[in-house]
């Protein structure tokens, strides 16, 4: 195999190449993004970056010679027009790309609110890329009033980063409670607290009717009936796996393109990783979206792509930065039906089903994280009395 094709410059195609050069390839690598600048992170830009506390060049993984020494050729601000599978090329633009091995790590994007409800206003905005982030700085201005719409962890990092930079800030959720879908209700208060206490506006069980203005948002109109003066407003409403060149090339696609516990697509010469793909997990069909998994399954699949011929069975985690609080999650709570509550001045929400332990969510209490995914990654369910008990040690539930 001389010439491996990456589609996605995100963190997952990133990670890809820089693993295949880690582990001996010599051959061609090409590395193909539609965005003009080189692979970046991606959770500092509705944090750091959008308050000003980083800079874009601090985003970037790599600088781009890296990619120059490594004789990895960056194609950027490119989209592929088409995946040819019978002759093995990647068409773009003029260019002709052939390969022996392509990956997908396409991500997923924003999902947008209707054109017909106002969703092409100017002022209407979504976090995913650098360029959403740019286009909405001008208006983080103190004194400006923001809507953000949707109550999951995107929509409240943007909130937390206007709340401090002084913006009248308003959230609305159509669930009864914020992160409804992710997160147990204790978890659930313990955010909206905190958000309460830095001045955020909560309007729950509330849809969004209408965006109103001329070109520009002047504000929005509510299902109960209410109407809210509005400069700007962010949508907050969850990502869809970028899908469609897997599903022109005819791929295997369901909530993500299918791939096998290696990270093989359908096709025996195409693979996937990152949020676009999902994979066998434990008797059922995952997708995940965070940093780990992206550079986990991206590294795994770059092995398997060289012939390691590894499956890919993570212990997921996560985390969320609102004020100077991290969130760190660790595990799946999907089936829970007990939470187990260690009350301290750093919380920790643990989510059982039945005897068995699933996952925990820990606010600002790392050594509750590391002991949690420590206890998933051995298997092993802790004694719920001792983790209810502030007075035991959490790393003597290791030795238990």
């Amino acid at each position: 195999m001389n010439r491996i094709v990456v589609i996605g410059a995100g963190q997952a195609g990133a990670s890809l190449v820089a693993k295949l050069r880690a582990l001996g390839f010599s051959g061609q690598i090409t590395l193909i993004g539609e965005e003009s600048v080189p692979p970046y992170q991606r959770p500092p830009l509705s944090k750091a970056y959008l308050l000003g506390e980083m800079t874009q060049e601090r985003l970037f993984l790599r600088p781009e010679s890296f990619y120059v020494d490594q004789r990895i050729d960056l194609h950027l601000g490119a989209a592929v027009d088409h995946i040819d599978r019978g002759e093995q090329l990647v068409r773009l633009g003029d260019k002709v790309l052939p390969y022996d091995a392509l990956a997908l790590t396409t991500g997923s994007t924003p999902r947008r609110l209707p054109a017909m409800i106002g969703g092409a206003l100017g002022g209407v905005h979504v976090v995913r890329t650098l360029a959403d982030v740019d286009a909405m700085a001008p208006d983080f201005t103190a004194g400006r009033r923001v809507v953000i719409v949707g109550g999951g962890y995107i929509g409240l990092e943007a909130a937390a980063v206007a709340a401090k930079k002084g913006l009248q800030v308003t959230v609305l959720e159509m669930a009864p409670r914020i992160l409804q879908r992710v997160a147990a209700p204790e978890t659930s208060a313990a955010i909206q607290a905190l958000h309460e206490g830095h001045g955020v506006r909560f309007m729950l069980a509330t849809g969004l009717e209408r965006i109103e203005g001329d070109s520009h948002v002047t504000g929005v109109a509510l299902s109960d009936g209410t109407r809210l003066d509005a400069d700007f407003v962010i949508a907050g409403i969850g990502v869809t796996p970028a899908t469609d060149l897997a599903e022109a090339a005819g791929l295997m696609v369901e909530n993500g393109i299918k791939v096998d516990a290696q990270g093989r697509t359908s096709d025996p010469h195409i693979w996937a990783a990152g949020d676009c793909a999902a994979f066998p997990y434990r008797g059922t069909s995952l997708r995940l979206e965070s940093v780990q998994n992206a550079i986990d399954q991206a590294e795994l699949v770059a092995g398997n792509m060289l012939g390691a011929g590894k499956e890919y069975d993570p212990v997921p985690w996560f985390w969320s930065d609102q004020y100077d609080m991290k969130l760190q999650i660790a595990g799946l709570n999907t089936g829970y039906d007990r939470v187990v509550v260690r009350q301290s001045d750093a919380p920790s929400h643990w989510y059982f089903a039945g005897d068995k332990f699933l996952a925990v969510d820990a606010m600002g209490d790392a050594r509750a994280f590391m002991v949690g995914k420590r206890l998933l990654e051995m298997g092993r369910s802790p004694d719920p009395a001792a983790l209810a008990d502030p007075q035991r040690d959490l790393k003597a539930l290791l030795r238990a």
